[in-house]
């Protein structure tokens, strides 16, 4: 089936930018919005656009209904979830389809197994993923949590069964920490999910975080080669690279290639990621879940292949094949986006909704910012507080720290404050140019007061 009229089920930089990649592909687009969002960029850009509920996500971004009734009311054939939201739930992928609509990701069938750490976790195992020792299914009781960290041994990540994005997750060093831990993160994930169960699994001391682009069409499965997502506050990313330079070549083709057949056993449509941590010392990587949609850093991948993902996984799941074979995908200099989020970095990352009174937007060869902004626009304080990425492109990794660092200073949104200073520190620090850190190393950093407040104009 062709894709005529496609709605958009988000909002902010991704609905910006799945708008952009729908009128390449000459697709009439519907953009819903919230009561908070009228004039959000994104409403201005579509074609059609249909309000769907109050200014609190759960009454309009989450309302499955309301959506489901603004697509048929719109007469739409597709609908493309974004990522956030309902871009992951099964449920809303199931009555898309059901509604006679195409669902732009994998099947419904397919959200819920790998949205499941537990079911993703096997599926994993028996693709021959390599996957980091752990709970061999959910665990809903506290003394079973015991047993199967005395078998893996300690320290243990206490993860939420259901959902990402870092919620419910604990690290507990021993039985007593388990004990103290694991209820908690239960009520995290519940309040979190709607779902309580947890696994285990063994933490990897410092690791990385390295992940990989597959793009499937129900039948054949592809990678787009790895990013590296190692720089995070809080277990968010802050800055992404792609690719990653801490792989040698054997093992970036083992890791692309496990991602694959992952991917191929579970029959996947469209866009998805696989996660992995990586341990520097051992060589060994380990799968930790797939994330059933399109990335928030998807555009580092786009600028080393020349690929535009989001319009790939529009063609594959309105029905047509993979457009590229693996042989044909090649991949081509370094390229590193930034998260420019609206808090104050100064103050413990507090957010910082507001109005934008000035925009400035880096140009230049290899330079690309992704956002929802423009002079005058009212930044809603109910949703995420990310505004924009900033992507560049180099020769190797030395030019593309380079570049961004030069990008950061064209930067300008006037009446916010932004995670900038954050990002022109990280492009001056010595370990991040060599390379070193790890998921952990970040925070530590901060902590330390890397990240100082600039001094007043005539301050000693």
């Amino acid at each position: 089936m062709t894709i005529k009229r496609l709605l958009i089920a988000n909002r902010g930089e991704i609905a910006v930018r799945i708008v952009r990649a729908a009128k390449a592909m000459c697709i009439e687009t519907i953009q819903v919005y919230s009561e908070a969002d009228a004039d959000m960029l994104a409403c201005k850009q579509a074609d059609v656009t249909v309000c769907v509920g109050g200014a609190a996500a759960k009454d309009s971004y989450l309302n499955i209904p309301n959506i489901l009734d603004a697509a048929k009311e719109m007469d739409a054939d597709a609908v493309h979830p974004g990522y956030g939201f309902l871009a992951e739930s099964a449920e809303f992928a199931q009555a898309v389809v059901d509604a006679g609509m195409i669902w732009v990701g994998p099947a419904a069938i397919t959200i819920g197994q790998m949205g499941d750490k537990v079911a993703a976790r096997q599926a994993a195992q028996a693709a021959g993923v390599p996957v980091v020792p752990g709970s061999q299914g959910r665990i809903d009781k506290i003394d079973e949590a015991v047993e199967v960290a005395e078998r893996i041994g300690y320290p243990v990540m206490i993860k939420a069964a259901a959902g990402g994005g870092g919620k419910g997750i604990r690290i507990a060093r021993d039985a007593t920490e388990l004990r103290s831990l694991a209820p908690q993160a239960q009520t995290e994930a519940a309040a979190a999910f709607g779902d309580g169960g947890l696994y285990l699994e063994r933490a990897i001391q410092s690791p990385r975080h390295i992940e990989v682009q597959i793009m499937g069409d129900g039948t054949d499965a592809v990678h787009f080669f790895e990013r590296e997502c190692s720089l995070q506050r809080r277990r968010q990313k802050v800055w992404e690279e792609a690719g990653a330079d801490c792989l040698d070549e054997a093992t970036r083709a083992k890791l692309c290639d496990t991602a694959v057949s992952l991917a191929k056993a579970v029959d996947y449509c469209g866009a998805g990621t696989l996660e992995y941590l990586y341990d520097d010392m051992s060589k060994q990587f380990y799968f930790i879940e797939m994330n059933t949609r399109i990335q928030v850093e998807h555009p580092v991948t786009e600028m080393i292949t020349g690929v535009d993902l989001v319009q790939e996984m529009i063609k594959v799941c309105g029905g047509e094949k993979l457009s590229h074979k693996q042989s044909e995908i090649t991949r081509t200099g370094h390229a590193i986006e930034v998260r420019l989020n609206a808090e104050d970095p100064h103050m413990q990352f507090m957010p910082w909704p507001g109005k934008v009174t000035s925009l400035k937007i880096p140009e230049g060869d290899g330079i690309r910012f992704d956002h929802f902004l423009y002079e005058g626009y009212q930044i809603p304080p109910f949703y995420d507080s990310l505004i924009g990425k900033l992507i560049v492109h180099g020769t190797d990794r030395v030019d593309a720290i380079r570049k961004m660092a030069i990008a950061l200073e064209d930067v300008e949104i006037g009446g916010l404050k932004t995670t900038i200073p954050l990002h022109k520190a990280l492009c001056k620090d010595e370990v991040v140019a060599s390379g070193a850190f790890h998921t952990q190393w970040l925070e530590p950093w901060l902590a330390a007061g890397n990240l100082t407040r600039p001094r007043e104009k005539g301050a000693i």
